[in-house]
């Protein structure tokens, strides 16, 4: 399964770039994490949930392979939701309520 890394640090200029600092949460993406597209759009599927292992404000996100060697997808906040929101403490549950993605000519 996919793996969702969230970060207190600032988005990179692009998946090739380093982590950004502050890695916060990181979840194990269910095997079917999206769900089927629907007018160019994508959304999650399943429950995106894990055990923060820091404490501060989630600014960044980056979903990679299972391997966690490959990152194929990044963003900032504002493409997903999360409970209890974006400022967690060590040890919290964080969950991620909503995400979606539009394709470029949708």
């Amino acid at each position: 399964s996919a793996v969702l890394k969230l970060f207190s640090g600032a988005l990179p200029a692009n998946c090739a770039a380093a982590d950004p600092a502050g890695l916060l949460c990181t979840i194990t993406l269910p095997a079917d994490y999206l769900a089927n597209a629907g007018a160019g759009v994508k959304a999650l599927s399943g429950v995106w949930s894990g055990t923060a292992s820091a404490g501060g404000t989630i600014a960044s996100w980056r979903i990679y392979d299972s391997g966690v060697t490959t990152c194929h997808i990044q963003g900032d906040t504002t493409a997903m939701t999360f409970t209890p929101s974006t400022t967690v403490s060590n040890g919290q549950t964080v969950t991620v309520n909503t995400f979606t993605i539009t394709a470029g000519n949708a």
